[in-house]
């Protein structure tokens, strides 16, 4: 079925198909971090990915004729940046499925080290809970040596862990935006923004402790 357009997006299309190149630019000050963010997922290097995001561009332009409004706009240029992404990962022979660039399958997201064993009381209860950042002063939290910290964090994530938290925690998607443009079924969008937010925490509990 057929959904409305938003007002904004109707207006992007419309200007899209006239050739207006206001819409053009709006359209890259909005998407174009994330397409870029999306199509390192697929290939070897930030200078495919650009080219990957080029190659996008003129996939929009040659289909907005035939854009029938299914999905949001946003939603099916990030599913054409995915797609020509992933196809030139198969060109490179780095092609991998979508589901094992989140990390191993098994994978915990807290060290085991944390939990009693099975020779302790309360076998597989915290040993080390998760620690407090109440009294972390704010100040702390946000100095830029913090910052650097959680940005080194997301940089070694797995490249589908890093594109759903930044594509969530950077860019704002909702849940739903982010599982469609990367066609993620819901639990996997979620166990890879679980897994990648707990990495983080990780490591900035280890570098506040």
């Amino acid at each position: 079925m057929q959904h409305a357009l938003s007002h904004e997006d109707a207006q992007l299309v419309e200007g899209l198909r006239a050739g207006d190149e206001a819409a053009f630019a709006a359209l890259m000050r909005m998407y174009g971090p994330g397409m870029l963010r999306v199509a390192q997922m697929f290939v070897s290097s930030r200078s495919v990915a650009e080219e990957v995001v080029q190659e996008a561009w003129l996939g929009v332009f040659k289909g907005i004729e035939r854009f029938e409004g299914r999905s949001s706009l946003k939603t099916w240029i990030f599913r054409i940046v995915a797609n020509t992404a992933k196809t030139r990962g198969v060109r490179e022979a780095r092609s991998v499925p979508f589901s094992s660039l989140g990390g191993d399958e098994n994978e915990t997201t807290v060290s085991p080290d944390r939990f009693l064993g099975d020779g302790e009381r309360f076998p597989g209860h915290w040993a080390v809970p998760p620690g407090s950042w109440a009294g972390v002063p704010e100040a702390r939290l946000l100095a830029a040596e913090t910052m650097d910290v959680i940005r080194r964090e997301i940089e070694r994530l797995p490249a589908a862990q890093r594109a759903v938290l930044e594509l969530r925690d950077i860019e704002g998607w909702s849940a739903d935006e982010v599982c469609n443009a990367l066609d993620l079924t819901e639990t996997n969008g979620r166990v890879l923004l679980h897994r990648a937010r707990a990495k983080v925490r990780a490591a900035l509990e280890e570098y506040l402790r």
